[in-house]
């Protein structure tokens, strides 16, 4: 594997660990893989900050061990620049699809990669 693959395939990891309800339920586990200056916007076309996201309950969807999860699909990464990844995937939850984007961003090696920003494009139901 060259060092870009090995980037990408960490990003990855943190992009999939945000969706392991352990990490979602966990403000700790969030706040560790998510960068001091992320912003999302959702689905619903919500704005979220960094703040906002741990501030959330524990409990929020796709968090629960038990409840249903996100299911992701087709996950491609580049790097954009040093320091800087680009991902791509679909989700499937609770029988919605959405498109999914992610910046991750390493400024510091003690901290590695970290979600920058995040953006999901709800994938209409008669869509293929």
């Amino acid at each position: 594997m060259t060092q870009e693959s090995d980037e990408v395939a960490a990003a990855i990891a943190g992009e999939l660990s945000l969706m392991d309800p352990a990490v979602r339920s966990s403000r700790t586990e969030t706040a560790r893989l998510l960068d001091p200056e992320f912003t999302e916007v959702g689905a619903s076309g919500r704005r979220y900050t960094y703040a906002e996201t741990l501030a959330e309950p524990p409990d929020h969807p796709g968090s629960s061990p038990t409840g249903p999860r996100y299911e992701p699909s087709a996950i491609t990464g580049v790097v954009l620049a040093p320091g800087l990844i680009h991902l791509t995937y679909t989700t499937t939850f609770t029988g919605h699809r959405a498109h999914r984007t992610s910046l991750w961003r390493k400024q510091d090696p003690r901290t590695g990669w970290r979600m920058y920003y995040h953006q999901a494009t709800p994938i209409p139901l008669n869509a293929p």
